[in-house]
């Protein structure tokens, strides 16, 4: 079962509002807070609360291109400021492909999407058998190259899923590397390739920020 109960892709909508953004993906049974400022993703937002508070999650590769894959997620929080933004925390549910963007009349943007190719992500891999050591040995190296900072103690006490899920999602790599990430079939095979981008970036300094 997924967060929130939800057993199999029919449990979800087919037709959902998409949120573009570069660098920011979500992971099923991960989370990601999103501050909103636009006008059309407050709309969206909106919308999303008065319905089944769900919007999916995609990068955009171009102006106008979605990349084929994201993750539909939950509104989990929510909460206003004093200047009409809002601060949300999104909680993923399941990943999905898009099968085509809408003509639609809203100002955001929508899809028809499938979660068939990802059943599988309704399947809580409490037993993941990650490379933790290595993971931990070459996430050392790469904090330690950039001057980041990291809660080891977190580290190396969080279940295997959501410990390369949060260092997939708060690494500052690029958003190829990011889509690649989400894509990974399974845990384990995501947590290969999180290695080998750790890795690969313990080489290069990187101006972006670790949280």
């Amino acid at each position: 079962m997924s967060a929130f109960g939800y057993r199999k892709p029919a449990d979800l909508p087919a037709t959902i509002a998409v949120f573009p953004l570069n660098g920011a993906i979500l992971f099923p049974r991960g989370e990601l807070p999103l501050n909103i400022f636009e006008p059309r993703y407050l709309n969206m937002i909106d919308d999303a609360l008065r319905a089944d508070r769900m919007i999916g999650m995609i990068q955009h590769p171009g102006p106008r291109a979605l990349s084929d894959v994201g993750t539909i997620g939950k509104i989990s929080s929510f909460s206003e400021t004093e200047d009409g933004r809002y601060l949300i925390t999104l909680s993923g549910v399941c990943r999905f492909r898009v099968a085509k963007e809408l003509q639609v009349s809203t100002p955001y943007r929508q899809a028809l999407v499938d979660y068939e190719p990802f059943a599988r992500d309704f399947e809580n891999p409490r037993s993941a058998n990650i490379d933790r050591e290595k993971l931990r040995h070459a996430l050392q190296n790469y904090v330690d190259t950039h001057g980041y900072q990291a809660d080891w103690s977190a580290v190396d006490n969080a279940p295997p899923e959501a410990l390369v899920n949060t260092v997939a999602t708060i690494c500052p790599f690029d958003a190829p590397a990011k889509q690649a990430l989400l894509e990974a079939p399974t845990v384990n095979e995501r947590c290969a390739a999180l290695i080998a981008l750790l890795e690969m970036g313990a080489g290069a300094r990187d101006t972006g920020p670790l949280q």
